[in-house]
């Protein structure tokens, strides 16, 4: 069985490919290409966000969405599924970063290095679960879990800009707690002006998603917001992305190798902990991503291989770091937005990577004269985006138990860490699933195992399987 299925992983024109013909290949190609124009539009100002929000350069952002784009789409199992940088990623990255670069008393090409070598651990780990054939297992955690994950990363998402869209300049390490008492004691330094462009992103964003899903906001409303910085404020000390980073080079490729910082208990324990956060990330978000995205698109042929799409996210997280990038994986709203917008084939996730690097390289003058509160403003954004009120009051519906379990998790991942927080709430759930897992709604009031997605402006009553994790921007 393993043979037979790395013979069909390495068949890189396959099933996926079934739409395009020899009759329809001219509209099958533009409306590929139309859907990734639109896709990369979006996830450029999103991608440097979140590379900032994890202790990284901007430009890696970048670089990373793109080749992790095209190659997920080479060795994937999705039809449709865009790859990126995603907020679930953010806490994990973020977290080692803080420890193995410059906030831990080592470099920033140290702490890279390691996240690289982790990479790559994690890579190989998942093209072997894919084939094993593992992929259908990503799919038992439960939504609770997921569901408060999602809610977890929100706040720290929150949390983490909080200073930023104050204008001020907060440490990277520490938790929830801690960050409120810096922000609380650099309250009368704060940059007003600097707070009005954040809020003026995040309201920007989510006004003109609401008129159309197709409307790049995101790129939009940092457009405006450069030119406010630039023209109408430029005197009120708002620290731009050139001050943080210096100038934004056009070299995206560069070759970053991995490093081991030594070989103590501790670097060995840590090696194992953050596999296990990309291995878990990943698995989950990109299963249940390219499930909803069949399901979004009426696929009525041949559905997403699981296996193969663990194998693809293995590719991914070997590769991608490997040229200045960082693990990503699949994102529902890039993934929801590329269906919409008359995504066919994986082609699209080509021209999404290419026109994201075309895009990035002519606008990288203007890039970094972004103000550093605009960013902030946008991960403002992805953080309220990623709490569903329909999801958790589903959860809540269930049972007690599930509720319990969602609000559990989502308080323990802000106050401890990822694996503190998923892997408690996984073991309780293991645990006490036989005792205590009973029904309190009848079942024409809850499904747990089907859930609704929704895009902004339209109604969807059809049945859907559950997301939390993979509606993560």
């Amino acid at each position: 069985m393993i043979w037979t299925r790395f013979k069909t992983f390495v068949h890189v024109f396959d099933d996926r490919f079934e739409d395009l013909s020899a009759q329809n290949w001219k509209s099958t190609v533009y409306r590929d290409c139309s859907a990734g124009l639109i896709v990369a539009m979006t996830a450029i100002p999103m991608a440097m966000g979140f590379a900032i929000a994890m202790g990284l350069r901007p430009e890696q952002g970048i670089i990373a969405g793109a080749i992790a784009c095209m190659i997920g789409r080479t060795f994937g199992g999705s039809k449709y599924q865009v790859y990126g940088p995603t907020a679930a990623f953010i806490p994990v990255i973020a977290g080692l970063m803080a420890k193995y670069g410059e906030p831990g008393g080592g470099t920033f090409e140290q702490g890279h290095g390691f996240l690289v070598l982790v990479s790559i651990v994690s890579g190989i780990v998942l093209i072997s679960m894919g084939l094993l054939g593992l992929g259908k297992y990503a799919k038992l955690v439960p939504n609770s879990i997921i569901v408060g994950f999602t809610v977890g990363i929100a706040i720290v998402i929150g949390m983490s800009n909080a200073g930023e869209a104050l204008g001020l300049q907060l440490g990277l390490k520490g938790g929830v707690f801690s960050k409120f008492q810096e922000i609380a004691a650099q309250f009368d330094a704060a940059n007003f002006y600097a707070l009005g462009i954040a809020l003026m992103t995040f309201v920007l964003t989510r006004w003109l998603l609401k008129i159309s899903i197709f409307i790049p906001a995101p790129l939009i409303a940092l457009g405006v917001a450069t030119g406010l910085t630039a023209f109408v404020f430029p005197d009120k000390g708002i620290l731009l992305i050139q001050d943080r980073f210096g100038a934004i080079p056009t070299n995206f490729f560069v070759w970053t190798g991995p490093s081991l910082p030594g070989w103590e208990t501790s670097v060995l324990l840590d090696i194992g902990y953050f596999t296990f956060a990309i291995v878990f990330v990943s698995a989950v978000e990109s299963v249940l991503c390219s499930s909803m995205a069949d399901r979004l698109a009426d696929n009525r042929k041949t559905p997403f291989n699981p296996d193969k799409e663990l194998w693809g996210q293995g590719m991914v997280q070997a590769i991608t770091p490997l040229l200045n990038g960082f693990p990503c994986t699949g994102a529902l709203a890039r993934t929801a937005t590329s269906i919409k917008a008359g995504a066919v084939t994986p082609l699209a996730g080509y021209f999404k990577g290419v026109l994201k690097l075309l895009l990035a390289v002519f606008l990288a003058a203007y890039l970094n004269y972004v103000p550093m509160a605009c960013i902030a403003g946008i991960l403002l954004w992805v953080a309220g985006n990623m709490i569903k009120p329909s999801e958790i009051r589903e959860v809540w519906r269930h049972n007690w138990f599930h509720a319990a379990l969602m609000i559990y998790t989502a308080v323990m991942v802000p106050l401890t860490d990822f694996l503190t927080g998923v892997l408690s709430a996984l073991i309780l759930y293991a645990v006490l699933k036989p005792f205590l897992d009973r029904s309190d709604s009848s079942p024409d009031d809850v499904r747990t195992d089907q859930q609704k997605v929704v895009l902004p402006g339209e109604h969807v009553s059809r049945p859907r399987e559950p997301v939390g994790l993979s509606q993560s921007v």
